[in-house]
């Protein structure tokens, strides 16, 4: 790629935008032809935007939209050195620890997050279960804000929890509460940069999360419900307590508020839970996951655990017409979108794609202040049998085998710009480079001058800039690799300098979460070990 690259990428991202009076520049997500949004609220940019203007169909309550003057030009700030720290500012890394002793199948996890949203709409996390041992790992890609990812980022887990609880714990559980004692703990987070320092769920929450055990424990089943059962109750329960909590009567102002954002806007979710040599993963929207697999002969395969759900998977077309009558063949997808709007076909939260018109209408009018909250009014054309989006995942099953070396989960942004096989590469020479570059003190003391002597070497191979992380690693060569899968550093640097303003026009937020399998572990597993 030429110098001028950074030039071409801010300069063309300019010849997108409609300019103004005064001199001053509108930028809508929906403007530009390279748009990656999921929501499309117009399908051409205005020249100007009001207030309950009509614009494609739709009734626009607040566009999204940031100004800059003509003076506040932009310019490549970042040097070579910069870039790796903007890169890493959002790495995580833990070692999963043995369990009583016996080896964890999971060696350990590297995440990563780069955002292009401001807010960033995506969110991560990783838990381990107290009562069952399994660990659980979640992407959540929110869209329309970033209400929706961040509630079920923080509740999801809960769910799939309880509802592996054997029936003496729920009667622990509700015992606890009924005699205003502390609750058994659940989960034990593991925290990502950025996070809350807490995890802990609001008194709204937990009284719904209740409500979802005192049931289970109606079912009197002693050892509770399988994997692949709590993961598919537990997205869809979640996702009725989302529309539920905003349909209650709630005094709490803030909490009322909350609750509305959370509902109108929404997120697609992909979750891993690992026991031993058992994993499950529960997938509703457009995340993925794969694994990276390595045969006896030392050749490596991509193993997809997730179909996309989305106008190109066939069987979600197939899944929509049948759920909804014939006359509407033509209009439950167009421009491959659920109703001409909305990429994914399957989501949390979106309640605009799941409750009667009246419904809306009788919620929105209780006195939210909408524009202030970004609620976006609007009822999209051919809206005749709702509810036409799901939070119901497909879960998947796989028991890992020694071959099996790593899981990748991560959201759209990434996987737009790469395919499978090139993040199983990416990973694997992101291994082998670590690999290289790890010094061999074993036979050696480890004393200063050595050291000195193994940094300067390092230093002047150039290999001071290598990616210590398999998910930072992606993130580089998903936003600075050309046509051709190689890395310009001249597009690296121009697209982590873009400005809040322009950076969503060419990348989404891209969030991924690396986990490597420990290979002897699950063999003395198959070996009765």
């Amino acid at each position: 790629m030429s110098s001028t690259v950074s030039y071409w990428i801010l300069n063309s991202a300019r010849n997108s935008i409609a300019t103004l009076q005064g001199g001053r520049r509108l930028y809508s997500r929906c403007a530009s032809n390279r748009n990656k949004s999921k929501w499309r609220l117009f399908s051409q940019a205005p020249a100007t935007l009001e207030n309950n203007a009509p614009c494609g169909g739709f009734a626009l309550r607040k566009a999204y939209r940031h100004t800059w003057t003509e003076e506040d030009d932009f310019h490549l700030q970042l040097n070579p050195e910069q870039v790796p720290e903007v890169l890493r500012a959002g790495e995580s890394a833990h070692k999963i620890l043995d369990l009583n002793g016996v080896p964890n199948s999971v060696l350990r996890f590297e995440s990563n997050q780069l955002a292009a949203n401001s807010p960033v709409e995506d969110r991560r996390g990783v838990a381990s279960c107290l009562q069952t041992n399994g660990l659980m790992f979640g992407i959540f890609d929110g869209h329309g804000g970033h209400a929706c990812a961040q509630a079920v980022s923080e509740r999801l887990f809960y769910y799939v929890a309880v509802s592996l609880m054997s029936q003496q714990t729920l009667e622990q559980m509700e015992g606890a509460v009924e005699s205003m004692k502390p609750l058994l703990p659940i989960l034990q987070w593991l925290k990502h940069p950025g996070d809350s320092i807490y995890k802990d769920v609001t008194s709204v929450h937990l009284d719904h999360l209740r409500v979802y055990w005192q049931e289970l424990l109606d079912l009197h089943m002693e050892m509770g419900l399988n994997i692949e059962e709590a993961l598919m109750y537990s997205f869809q329960r979640l996702d009725s307590d989302i529309s539920l909590e905003i349909q209650a009567p709630l005094e709490d102002e803030m909490t009322r508020n909350l609750s509305l954002q959370v509902a109108f806007s929404g997120a697609t979710a992909c979750m891993a839970h690992v026991d031993g040599v058992h994993l499950h993963v529960a997938n509703t929207g457009d995340c993925r996951a794969i694994l990276g697999v390595q045969e006896d002969n030392g050749m490596w395969s991509c193993l997809p655990l997730t179909r996309d759900h989305n106008a190109w998977n066939q069987a979600e077309l197939s899944r929509l017409k049948r759920e909804h009558p014939a006359s509407e063949d033509r209009t439950v997808i167009m421009d491959d979108r659920l109703l001409g709007v909305l990429m994914p076909c399957r989501a949390f939260g979106d309640v605009q794609l799941k409750w009667s018109k009246e419904l809306q209408r009788s919620v929105l009018e209780r006195g939210f202040d909408t524009e202030a909250l970004n609620i976006y009014q609007f009822t999209p054309p051919h809206y005749y049998t709702p509810p036409y989006l799901t939070a119901k995942p497909e879960v998947t099953y796989h028991r890992l085998r020694p071959q099996d070396k790593f899981l990748v989960l991560a959201s759209d942004g990434l996987w737009d710009v790469l395919g499978n096989e090139d993040v199983v590469r990416l990973v694997v020479e992101h291994l082998a480079e670590a690999g290289r570059h790890k010094p061999d003190l074993a036979q050696r003391p480890a004393n200063l001058r050595l050291m000195q002597s193994l940094l300067l070497q390092r230093k002047a191979q150039g290999l001071h800039a290598a990616d210590q992380n398999a998910a930072t690693h992606l993130i580089r060569h998903a936003i600075g690799s050309n046509e051709y899968g190689e890395m310009e550093p001249e597009r690296l640097t121009a697209m982590l300098t873009l400005p809040e303003d322009l950076a969503r026009m060419y990348r989404d937020d891209i969030t991924v979460t690396v986990v490597y399998f420990n290979s002897d572990s699950i063999d003395a597993y198959y070996k009765g070990g």
